[in-house]
């Protein structure tokens, strides 16, 4: 008799603020899906709000749910069919299925199919384990320069690249980013990798200014709350950029955030929604049509990770700055973990080593 094989165990959400490791049975392994052992996993945005109000928006998880999403590791077994890995290839997980037969899917945006299945987004188990199965074609094999830490960043790196080639920065775009948070940030890595020469970004935490400062920003600018302060806040802004803001992204998504970025971007510009903060707003949106803005939306990204993992085989984005806290697979430590992503702060991306 060979040795039982281990159990495989994920951090399940219970409840709210209730984590708790306990075994996961993984599916079947398909003819098309490989068996990957988890090594790195970040804590997003969304994984905190699961753990704070058992739900994101629309999403609301009503049965226990094991979290994660952003994540890497090693291929431990393929199916019969799998041409394009091995075992022993250490992957980068895009965390999203598709349906690939729908309208949305066939026409090439399956970032938007409607039966979507997404790591950790409910009703579906995320990445949070010993061991996921995952279709091979949503695997990707990282260099030798790319650690697997960041081959977990490619997931919200995937954000800022796909905002970037929505909003269609290059060498000639000076950028505004409103809000330094990861997403933020993230978006002006990618900014300055396609190009864009000048990038000024605000928020309202200087910790976080001083900290994208030090990543690369070119301005930064301390705002307020208040809607009020919008007018000589763009005037700031637009100083700093000593020219016209020609593509704003508001990674935060609320009025305020939003009529800033419309206020400060100039005519014929673009202004991208990255953040989803408010479900509702109310926007002075005349003005900025009779100045022609578009207004762009993006959700996720769609077929970014051979641009990300080569932006950061080349050295063009440095995403390990970013990791600024990491944890071990244990109770205490995911209890832990997740603590320090909900108090924001100094807290950029916490991750953790399996």
């Amino acid at each position: 008799m060979g040795e039982e094989a281990e159990e495989n165990m994920a951090v399940w959400l219970l409840g709210v603020k209730t984590l708790k490791i306990q075994p996961y049975s993984l599916p079947s392994l398909g003819p098309h899906d490989v068996k990957v052992r988890m090594k790195a996993v970040g804590i997003c945005g969304s994984d905190v709000h699961h753990f704070k109000n058992m739900r994101v928006a629309n999403f609301v998880v009503k049965k226990p749910m094991v979290m994660g999403h952003e994540c890497a590791g090693i291929v431990e077994e393929i199916g019969s069919q799998v041409k394009s890995l091995a075992v022993g290839d250490r992957v980068a997980l895009e965390p999203g299925i598709c349906c690939r037969k729908c309208t949305i899917c066939k026409n090439g945006r399956y970032n938007l199919c409607p039966e979507m299945k997404f790591f950790g987004s409910p009703p579906t188990n995320g990445s949070l384990a010993n061991l996921v199965v995952h279709p091979a074609n949503l695997c990707f094999k990282l260099p030798d320069n790319v650690s697997l830490e960041e081959g977990a960043m490619c997931e919200p790196l995937s954000v800022g690249v796909h905002a970037c080639t929505r909003a269609g920065i290059c060498p000639k775009t000076k950028v505004l980013i409103v809000g330094a948070g990861p997403i933020g940030l993230v978006t002006m890595l990618a900014a300055r990798a396609f190009g864009a020469p000048k990038i000024v970004i605000v928020d309202i935490d200087e910790c976080r200014l001083s900290f994208a400062k030090n990543l690369g920003a070119d301005e930064i600018i301390h705002v307020s709350t208040d809607i009020q302060d919008v007018c000589e806040e763009v005037v700031k802004i637009q100083n700093a950029i000593g020219a016209g803001v020609d593509v704003s992204f508001d990674c935060v998504g609320f009025d305020k955030t939003m009529t800033m970025a419309l206020a400060a971007t100039c005519a014929g510009g673009k202004v991208c929604l990255v953040g989803l903060g408010q479900s509702e707003m109310s926007l002075p949106l005349t003005p900025a049509a009779a100045r022609e803005i578009d207004v762009i939306g993006i959700f996720r990204y769609r077929n970014t990770w051979p641009l990300c993992i080569e932006f950061l085989r080349s050295g063009k984005i440095d995403v390990k700055p970013l990791i600024t806290h990491r944890f071990s697979f244990t109770q205490q430590g995911v209890e832990d973990a997740f603590d320090i992503s909900s108090q924001g702060g100094n807290a950029i991306k916490v991750m953790f080593n399996l």
